[in-house]
């Protein structure tokens, strides 16, 4: 079994916690396929965003 790399888990987190505001507790709740999708939307929700030039959908 592979460990997941703590500089990784540590960028999910802060991510997580910039954008949702989310406790750090609440976030490591999460499984680590469930994190991983969170992160997923938030970027994409991101990356849609600046295509629009920041306008809010």
């Amino acid at each position: 079994m592979t460990r997941y790399p703590a500089d990784r888990l540590h960028e999910e987190v802060a991510y997580l916690a910039y954008h949702f505001h989310w406790a750090y507790q609440e976030i490591m709740r999460l499984d680590h396929r469930e994190r991983q999708r969170w992160v997923t939307e938030v970027a994409r929700l991101n990356r849609r965003l600046n295509e629009q030039g920041g306008d809010r959908p």
